[in-house]
């Protein structure tokens, strides 16, 4: 420990008695001992406030460490939800989207179907001059005249 061994204390003990003398020696040694004793009550106390001082530095850092874990928490909480709302819009969007598709491809195969929505192009007998030739009501004149009919 401290490194005073048997042989430094006895010879503490020995010069302790030449110099103060065989009567003083004791109440000396008392004297001494209360002074080590608070001299270690004293350091004992210094050592329990540093370490409650550190054990209060821990519980500020926990706290602190908790109160940024919060906060994180709470970003991302907010960041997920975020991304959720955007994932639902964008499905609805594209629900929207495909609604919308399909609408157009269901025209389209109800176009092709119908033989009064074709085109084709009737051409009279053949003759020499063009006048003769007279093409088909177009789509939109092939409509016209449907709603009109009905």
């Amino acid at each position: 420990m401290t490194g005073v061994g048997f042989f430094e204390i006895l010879l503490i003990g020995v010069v302790g008695l030449l110099i103060l003398g065989p009567d003083k020696l004791p109440g000396a040694l008392r004297t001494m001992a209360l002074w080590i004793g608070r001299f270690r009550r004293s350091f004992d106390d210094i050592k329990r406030d540093i370490e409650k001082e550190i054990g209060a530095d821990e519980i500020r850092r926990q706290l602190r460490n908790e109160a940024i874990m919060d906060k994180f928490q709470e970003g991302k909480k907010q960041i997920t939800d975020t991304v959720e709302s955007a994932k639902k819009q964008t499905n609805s969007l594209k629900s929207n989207l495909d609604l919308k598709q399909q609408i157009l491809n269901s025209g389209k195969t109800q176009s092709e179907s119908s033989p009064e929505n074709s085109n084709p192009v009737t051409l009279a007998p053949e003759t020499s001059t063009s006048e003769n030739m007279t093409p088909a009501p177009s789509p939109e004149d092939a409509e016209k005249s449907q709603e009109s009919k009905d």
